[in-house]
């Protein structure tokens, strides 16, 4: 269609009710769903969004900390108002108008003022597109396997099973002060055997 067909009457004088009925048809493109099918439970909606929005935030932050701490608000802010039965295009468009909402959070904390807007024809790519394979968990499976047992165990409970540090307390079976105080040395001894490692 050309521009001047959805154009017209911007020159030619006032239309009449039927015309500018059939020019509102016509310019209102309705918006498609990435994929109308829903996911089967949290889980999948969180693991095949993550990275997408991980690399988002990145974009819009450029350092890899804050990048990780907006994606988890992201998460946290948007999955208890979001509904299982929300089609998967559904979901992205929620979790992209809740990273607006995070990201201009971010930057008034940050600079005192709203910086960011992300356009939705154009930063839903990021959520559309699917994420690169990555070599982080071959690489942390490698350090924790260079680490003692109970290091080990410390920092997958608090970093791969997301635990607190009582509830990894609790699974060791040691005091709160304690399992910090092994969270401190294993996070130490870990980045020794990344280093020895070349990672």
């Amino acid at each position: 269609m050309s521009s001047s067909s959805w154009m017209r009457g911007c020159d030619e004088g006032p239309m009449s009710q039927e015309a500018r009925g059939e020019q509102d048809r016509v310019a209102v493109v309705p918006l498609t769903p990435l994929d109308d099918t829903a996911y089967p439970d949290w889980d999948s909606a969180y693991l095949d969004n993550v990275g997408r929005l991980y690399r988002l935030m990145y974009h819009k932050v450029g350092n890899r900390p804050d990048a990780e701490d907006l994606t988890s608000e992201v998460f946290r802010a948007a999955l208890g108002p979001l509904r299982l039965t929300a089609s998967k295009g559904e979901v992205r468009a929620y979790l992209l108008a809740t990273a607006q909402t995070v990201l201009a959070s971010h930057w008034r904390r940050r600079l005192g003022l709203e910086v960011t807007h992300i356009d939705p024809d154009i930063e839903l790519s990021y959520l559309a597109a699917p994420v690169a394979a990555s070599d982080a968990e071959p690489r942390v499976r490698q350090i924790l396997a260079g680490l003692p047992d109970h290091y080990r165990r410390v920092l997958e409970l608090r970093f791969l099973e997301g635990c607190s540090i009582k509830e990894s307390a609790s699974a060791m079976a040691v005091s709160v002060s304690n399992a910090k105080v092994l969270q401190h040395r294993a996070l130490r001894m870990a980045a020794r055997v990344a280093e020895e490692l070349g990672q």
